[in-house]
């Protein structure tokens, strides 16, 4: 995991070296660092997964800028949970206070199942066989790719809210057969570093 936020952390900071190196006029860096609540459906478990979410922003054109995303979800009632490192795009637009964006990512997603029991063979003597019980729960990572559109509404001239939709593919592997496709949403708060605002950001 520690490559992973690495990697995460060298793209905001790559963003944000573009958006400084671009013309005064057009391409200052806009930056929002932000967390908030989510809740997701995932095909694992009937249960509704409820948890937080951590979010960066980093637009470095008019209209363009990349986007680093963390969420931790769990079921209140089992141990599963689903956990995601997300760094992508983003596509928005300015209408007067409203932020309207879409956006594409891609990732790691942990996933934590329930303990389960499972019978393991230990020995076979003239056709008997004995088996031993046993239990686990595997905590496995998979890639992953999202897609996803949201909002953000500027509150005061420092705060932005957010209100944020997510689909998610897992891909499949082991544990994971046909993969995941949990749909997150999510609602947050954002402090807006002022400084560099791309010109056409009213706030």
């Amino acid at each position: 995991m520690k490559r992973i936020l690495t990697a995460l952390l060298l793209s905001l900071s790559a963003a944000a070296a573009l958006g400084q190196a671009g013309s005064t006029a057009s391409r200052k860096l806009d930056l929002q660092v932000g967390g908030g609540y989510s809740n997701g459906k995932s095909d694992y478990t009937l249960n509704r997964l409820g948890g937080f979410m951590i979010y960066a922003d980093a637009d470095f054109m008019r209209h363009i800028g990349v986007e680093l995303n963390f969420h931790q979800i769990s079921d209140p009632n089992s141990p599963v949970y689903e956990r995601t490192y997300e760094a992508g795009a983003r596509y928005f637009r300015d209408y007067g206070r409203f932020r309207p964006y879409v956006k594409g990512l891609y990732g790691r997603g942990v996933f934590n199942s329930p303990v389960y029991d499972y019978y393991v063979q230990v020995a076979c003597t003239s056709g008997t066989c004995t088996y031993q019980l046993e239990e686990t729960n595997f905590n496995l990572a998979y890639n992953m790719m999202v897609g996803g559109a949201g909002v953000d509404i500027s509150i005061v001239p420092r705060v932005n809210a957010r209100v944020d939709y997510e689909y998610q593919k897992w891909f499949s592997g082991p544990g994971l057969t046909n993969g995941l496709t949990p749909q997150i949403i999510s609602i947050g708060v954002a402090y807006h570093f002022p400084a560099g605002r791309p010109v056409g950001y009213n706030h």
